[in-house]
């Protein structure tokens, strides 16, 4: 047999060991699938609905995705992409699924969604999910009928849906309450504790109960009910240069920015942006909630406390005859004695306890299903976070932390992450009616 000469074989040899390479360095060959995943667990489609799905593959790269629902044995074609650029190693793929379009009718269908890489194995993963066409919308089943609830209160609904839902609550205008699941008769139902504004009224407020199934339908419903007008008191409080200087300084202490300002510039800080922050931070504190009911009967008041400030008060800061500031009172100031003891006003468990602006040290309760309590300005902490605290249980002692001129309690009820007014909970015959009956 004649050779080759030397430098040929040596030729050939390069190349093949380079094809070789080429194949299995260069990932022609690998046999490792593309991954699929959806942004959402995926049971049911609607009328109209949005779905995210992620495809990926780290070697050779994507070359082809499709997606498609069957129905009676008949594709509907949702994607067929081909990726012309070798070595994409993820594409992100958003769906809108508009199912009277496609012509689907109520009823079961597979989901089928596929990738195949650009090996030369062509490697391919097929990933089917049974789901079902659902078109109808929940209807909502109240359970409780809202005659009055009064400005800057506090409003109660129960309801029954006729299918599971994955989102529901109650608007006031654009503020979403939270439903909280519960069971009424041993059936699946949903109740939701709402702040009204105090600048509520009939003409300028709708209150409609939200729901949402799974397969992305979605229900409105109006609640019908009266708007009590009620009056807020408006108040002008000097600040003295006494209490500037004895409180700025604190304040300064916890945030650095405020060091070299003058100290109306430091109470300017604090009655806006902080109160703000701190606003933000209570309804972050607030967004969970116990699943159950954990509050008995009336809400106590502070053992021999006198109101010094109510819920809804108008505070307008003067200072040398000049208005420079202004806030709204998130609750009631009560004053006994100096250090007094506090206690909780019901039952619940602890979720805060610390500094928290112009609160001062400050305990947080949740009383289930979106209900809280709040004591501000406290000297001293007496629990922790995580107890279950009962009825009358000490938690602190009053003081004057925080944005306070005096030793005194600030206690405030906040239901879906907004204040309202603590007088309705000292009130056994306002919780019948409104609430237990």
């Amino acid at each position: 047999m004649k050779r080759f000469p030397l430098y040929i074989e040596v030729l050939i040899g390069v190349i093949v060991i380079a094809a070789v390479a080429w194949i299995f360095f260069g990932n022609q060959l690998e046999m490792g699938k593309p991954e699929i995943k959806f942004d959402q667990e995926l049971k049911a489609i609607g009328r109209q609905k949005n779905i995210g799905i992620t495809f990926s593959d780290s070697k050779s790269g994507l070359a082809r995705i499709t997606a498609e629902i069957i129905q009676d044995n008949k594709g509907h074609i949702l994607v067929d992409k081909k990726i012309s650029l070798k070595g994409q190693g993820q594409e992100m793929l958003p769906l809108s699924v508009n199912t009277a379009a496609l012509a689907l009718h109520d009823g079961p269908a597979t989901f089928k969604v596929t990738a195949t890489d650009y090996s030369l194995l062509k490697n391919t993963v097929v990933l089917s999910k049974e789901i079902k066409i659902d078109t109808i919308p929940p209807q909502i089943n109240l359970l409780k009928n809202i005659n009055y609830i009064n400005q800057g209160g506090t409003g109660f609904v129960a309801y029954q849906p006729s299918k599971p839902l994955v989102s529901t609550g109650v608007y006031i205008n654009d503020y979403l309450s939270p439903a909280h699941a519960v069971t009424i008769d041993n059936k699946p139902s949903y109740i939701t504790y709402f702040a009204l504004p105090m600048t509520a009224t009939q003409a300028t407020t709708r209150i409609t109960i939200f729901a949402r199934d799974e397969a992305g339908n979605e229900t409105t419903m109006g609640i019908p009910c009266m708007i009590k007008e009620k009056k807020f008191r408006a108040d002008k409080m000097k600040l003295s240069d006494s209490f500037l200087q004895q409180k700025m300084p604190e304040f300064q202490a916890m945030v650095p920015s405020l060091q070299g300002k003058t100290s109306l510039e430091v109470f300017s800080y604090i009655n806006s942006q902080m109160r703000n922050e701190n606003l933000l931070a209570i309804r972050k504190i607030c967004q969970k909630s116990a699943d159950k009911e954990l509050w008995e009967g009336t809400f106590l008041r502070m053992t021999n406390g006198a109101p010094m400030a109510l819920f809804g008060d108008k505070r307008s800061y003067m200072y040398n005859g000049k208005v420079v500031g202004e806030s709204i009172h998130s609750g009631v100031d009560l004053a006994s004695n100096s250090r007094a003891p506090i206690e909780a006003a019901n039952k619940g468990i602890v979720v805060f306890t610390g500094a928290l602006g112009i609160y001062g040290n400050t305990v947080i309760i949740d009383h289930g299903l979106g209900m809280f309590s709040l004591y501000g300005h406290l000297s001293s902490i007496d629990t922790a976070v995580g107890k279950n605290v009962a009825k009358g249980e000490k938690i602190g002692l009053s003081g004057m932390s925080g944005l306070a001129g005096g030793d005194h309690l600030h206690f405030s009820i906040i239901v879906g992450g907004q204040f309202v007014n603590p007088q309705e909970w000292w009130d056994p015959h306002w919780i019948k009616d409104n609430i237990t009956k």
